[in-house]
């Protein structure tokens, strides 16, 4: 029979492209395999993945898409969107087993990869004597979160939203319990419990596959190797593999985003860039606030500016219409910056944006796809999160790989002008700008040497394809 893996990502965007990443590169080892990615339905509209799909179809025949079935959701009172994305693939565990089932007719499968959200399939796997691996698409700091997190939660009956203290989780620096992942801050919602859950199901599976690698993270890396972070049981082992990031698709010369053209006009290095995720909102104060700090600045600037979130939601989950940048920006705005700046409706080409020679600086969410981008280009950061992991991710990048500057927010999450203002001239144009950009700098290059030939990425690859043969 054929030999296969079975991957199993989160619906989102985002999630999906790192795991269609992860079969590329699984298949530069092991080219022979064939690839089955299983799509659940999105829980909530965080864009069509459709198009990426079919052209992930046309260009590599080695992959292959399975829709499962739609379910029915029961309603939640959870305002956090991580619950809805759990309670999907739990329910879909009866349509997953029947399509391992239907793909091991034809096929061996050597594993069954899943990202953390898909915990329930963990059962599936093991019942079908099918190894199961998680891929942990963010950064392995916050692996170290989730992984010893039935500790910290047996030492305490409180939230960490009321703790107000710092969390010492291993290899990583001290964490304001605020700033834990926001699915984790209130230990009576149903997000909580499907992460404690999957701390659990994590460490009994046959490997953590992580998108970083050891020279970004070394000593967090080292700590959950050691066995720190399940210090009552074995760890599984990990695998990094990263940096893994989508390849810039901008298209052809004909249809080349207006952004590249403007940034093709801007002098080298001089290029601050403002966006904020797939999901990630503003409210229309804010981003008249962002506009009066950039406009205050006096630097160029290419912003990515989509519609202020509804009163039903706090972020992108729906459909959204085109922007109109009149009625969101401060009256006159647009013309007075329009010899230095670029307001950009809804979406950019990132990938693309963060390698032209003219961008240098990044104002991000953290998300860690965005962030991978941005040390594959050599480009500091200034870290704005939004949600899930994002304001760890900050602690991380500005504490710990020292890649980025705070935007600090009030205590509502506001964040002022003078702070847009000082932080963007403080990266483009400071010492410590200039520390972090050399730092970074130096990421670029370790990543390209993690992926090389003989490098720790590489040989993290092998030794995973290696144990699934162990298996």
């Amino acid at each position: 029979m054929e030999e296969a893996i079975v991957l199993f990502p989160t619906p989102a965007i985002g999630h999906l492209i790192s795991m269609v990443e992860l079969a590329k590169l699984i298949l530069t080892h092991q080219p022979s395999l064939t690839i089955h990615i299983l799509i659940a339905p999105q829980p909530y509209n965080a864009g069509s993945t459709a198009p990426y799909i079919a052209t992930v179809s046309a260009t590599i025949p080695s992959i292959t898409f399975h829709n499962l079935p739609n379910v029915d959701l029961p309603p939640t009172s959870s305002p956090n969107h991580e619950t809805l994305t759990f309670e999907l693939l739990r329910l879909n565990n009866p349509n997953l087993h029947q399509s391992l089932r239907s793909i091991s007719e034809t096929f061996t499968i050597h594993a069954l990869i899943m990202d953390a959200f898909c915990f329930h399939a963990l059962s599936v796997a093991t019942e079908l004597n099918i190894p199961g691996y998680y891929f942990h698409t963010s950064c392995a700091s916050s692996l170290s979160c989730f992984l010893y997190l039935p500790i910290v939660h047996n030492a305490t009956t409180k939230s960490f939203k009321d703790l107000n203290t710092l969390i010492d989780f291993p290899g990583v620096p001290p964490i304001p319990s605020g700033d834990t992942p926001k699915p984790l801050l209130d230990r009576n919602d149903p997000a909580y419990d499907c992460f404690l859950n999957c701390a659990f199901s994590m460490a009994k599976s046959a490997g953590i596959i992580i998108n970083s690698f050891e020279s970004l993270e070394p000593r967090v890396n080292k700590a959950i190797s050691e066995g720190l972070c399940v210090p009552d049981g074995p760890t599984p082992p990990i695998f990094c593999i990263g940096p893994l990031i989508a390849a810039s698709r901008s298209g052809s010369e004909e249809v080349v985003p207006e952004c590249l053209r403007w940034l093709d006009l801007q002098p080298s290095g001089s290029v601050v860039f403002l966006c904020f995720g797939s999901l990630g909102l503003f409210s229309i104060e804010q981003l008249k606030e962002i506009a009066i700090g950039l406009e205050r600045s006096g630097l160029r600037f290419l912003w990515v500016v989509r519609n202020p979130p509804t009163q039903e939601h706090g972020l992108a989950v729906t459909a959204q219409p085109e922007p109109d940048l009149d009625l969101l920006l401060p009256p006159g705005f647009l013309e007075r910056t329009k010899e230095r700046g670029l307001v950009v409706k809804s979406w950019a080409p990132q990938v693309a944006v963060l390698n032209h020679d003219s961008v240098g600086g990044f104002v991000t969410h953290c998300g860690w796809n965005s962030v991978l981008e941005a040390v594959c280009a050599g480009v500091p950061m200034v870290s704005w999160p939004l949600y899930a992991e994002q304001r760890f991710n900050r602690v991380i990048l500005v504490e710990e790989i020292r890649i980025s500057l705070p935007m600090n927010e009030s205590e509502n999450g506001f964040v002022s002008a003078d702070e847009v203002e000082k932080r963007v001239r403080e990266l483009m144009d400071s010492e410590e700008g200039n520390s972090i950009r050399e730092r970074t700098l130096s990421m670029k290059n370790e990543a390209k040497a993690a992926l090389s030939e003989g490098g720790s990425s590489r040989m993290a690859l092998a030794k995973f394809a290696e144990s699934w043969k162990q298996c």
